[in-house]
């Protein structure tokens, strides 16, 4: 006969399952694409913005292959979206603002129960201000002796089960895209973007015969960045800020014409507008409009856990 507590823990992990279980089945199933991206974190540092903050996984023939940022509430989308750690090749950070690292423990502490054992390489940007460099974040959060989660140090060296993380740095500088990774069938390289002091990476993934762009958070004044996004078949924009921002916002984040003409000029095929905060969700439509003056291609206002299969020319 079971005692309370036994039943306690039963009911317990009924719940958990059912819950998951729920969850899972309420969204779209995103792997079963040649090629997508899946928002996972659609919003930023803001409450109430009512949504996760910023992560993108790009899926691969049914795998999820690359996670670019991994900001808070994305540990719980990652599961939700059926994605596994087994399949990724690629942590892609842009920078270091909370909103776009905060669940990234929460990711590696989850590598324990998982069957992964190979390394999983973690790009970055280079030190500046204020701001580490991947590596000195990676030490910071996980090495043995001052890590803020020393208690996880085998993720530096692979040891005690969890998967070894492998920082790839990129200088914040770079005006020509950098390498961070290249396989058979996969390429990502990346170039700094401007975010005001934030030492800042934008990303662009090629897979499939297909190219997608990772803006990241950026003011969208860098010519290098949209050099790279050229004629890209999908790209994810930040778009935290109305037309009217004051000086201090609009030296982090693109204008609204500003994305609309940058993506205009680089003949993006498919816009998706994401990292979305109360004050550019306050006026969406006129933001929309904005964008509209410049750029004629599609445009998605993105959700978390969206899915947007990646198309090329028609």
């Amino acid at each position: 006969m079971l005692r309370s507590a036994q039943w306690r823990h039963l009911s317990l992990a009924i719940s958990v399952l059912t819950a998951s279980t729920c969850s899972v089945a309420a969204h779209a199933n995103c792997g079963g694409h040649r090629v997508a991206v899946q928002v996972l974190g659609s919003g930023g540092p803001d409450t109430r913005d009512g949504r996760a903050s910023a992560g993108n996984l790009v899926w691969i023939d049914g795998r999820a292959r690359i996670l670019v940022d991994v900001g808070g509430g994305v540990f719980l989308r990652f599961g939700e979206s059926g994605a596994r750690i087994e399949d990724l090749a690629l942590i892609a950070i842009t920078h270091f603002h909370a909103d776009h690292v905060a669940d990234l423990p929460a990711l590696v502490k989850s590598g324990y129960f998982s069957d992964r054992s190979s390394a999983l390489t973690v790009g970055g940007p280079g030190a500046g201000g204020d701001y580490p460099s991947v590596a000195q974040f990676l030490r910071a959060e996980f090495d043995e002796k001052s890590g803020a989660f020393r208690y996880l140090a085998g993720a530096l060296d692979g040891s005690e089960g969890l998967f070894k993380l492998v920082p790839k740095e990129i200088a914040p500088t770079a005006t020509a895209p950098v390498a961070v990774l290249s396989s058979d069938d996969i390429r990502v390289t990346a170039v700094g973007v401007p975010h005001g002091p934030v030492p800042a990476l934008g990303y662009r993934v090629e897979a499939g015969g297909m190219s997608i762009v990772f803006s990241g958070d950026q003011n969208g004044t860098s010519s290098a960045f949209w050099a790279m996004a050229r004629d890209a078949d999908l790209l994810v924009m930040d778009h935290a800020v109305p037309e009217d921002a004051d000086q201090v916002a609009r030296r982090l984040h693109a204008l609204p014409s500003v994305i609309g003409s940058g993506a205009a000029q680089a003949r993006v095929r498919h816009l998706v507008l994401s990292h979305l905060m109360a004050r550019s969700l306050k006026t969406l439509e006129t933001n929309l409009a904005q964008i509209r003056k410049s750029y004629a291609g599609r445009i998605d206002v993105a959700d978390d856990l969206a899915c947007y299969v990646v198309q090329g020319p028609a």
